[in-house]
């Protein structure tokens, strides 16, 4: 019925909501990280740590904010525990970063499996209500039959179709997350690299 209707509803205007803010959140976090890590390296020979630091201050994105962390914690003037302990706030930042862009993924999840849920719950109540008008009817004509069971099932098919468009919008995050996290952890093993051959050349 129009209850069960608004519930379905309801489902996709708010799953909809959720993956508008992820794909714009998510297209802002998209950066250029081969040019960043080139700004970086130029940084590092021309004004050291700090500069390369700024770089990633004026850079957004969570690939310049990871990028940020393990600057902040290379010392060239250290031994080679400075590289792991970069390596290390590299990996833990990621992780946080990683959350961040997964954020609202759990909910949009929970609107496809329930906008079908909830259709096939209004077609079973449309069902029940449709047997009893027909239990009413002195004269049971094939109209009344077809009609109620024909309002039933409309809920049913707002359901899957609420499931199918959010699951599409679904897939297309969880694609655009994962080449984030790959271009962060590519990003960071360069980054690594960097900082090493800025050690061995100073």
């Amino acid at each position: 019925g129009p209850l069960f209707m608004s519930f379905v509803l309801i489902c996709l205007i708010m799953g909809l909501a959720i993956c508008i803010e992820r794909i714009i959140y998510l297209t802002m976090a998209t950066s250029n990280v081969q040019k960043l890590l080139n700004n970086i390296e130029g940084a590092l020979q021309s004004g050291g740590v700090d500069a390369a630091k700024e770089v990633c201050r004026n850079t957004s994105g969570p690939v310049a904010s990871i990028f940020y962390q393990g600057l902040d914690r290379f010392n060239p003037n250290a031994d080679d525990g400075s590289i792991d302990m970069v390596e290390k706030s590299v990996v833990s930042y990621g992780s946080v970063q990683m959350g961040l862009l997964e954020k609202g993924l759990s909910w949009i999840s929970l609107f496809i499996s329930l906008a079908p849920m909830l259709g096939f719950f209004g077609t079973v109540i449309g069902m029940i209500q449709a047997f009893d008008d027909i239990a009413a009817a002195k004269n049971i004509s094939p109209d009344i039959v077809a009609t109620g069971i024909g309002v039933a099932l409309i809920t049913t098919v707002s359901g899957l179709l609420v499931a199918m468009i959010l699951q599409v919008f679904y897939n297309f995050i969880i694609a655009k997350v994962d080449g984030l996290v790959n271009e962060m952890e590519d990003g960071s093993i360069s980054l690594v690299d960097i900082l090493i051959k800025h050690k061995l050349t100073n």
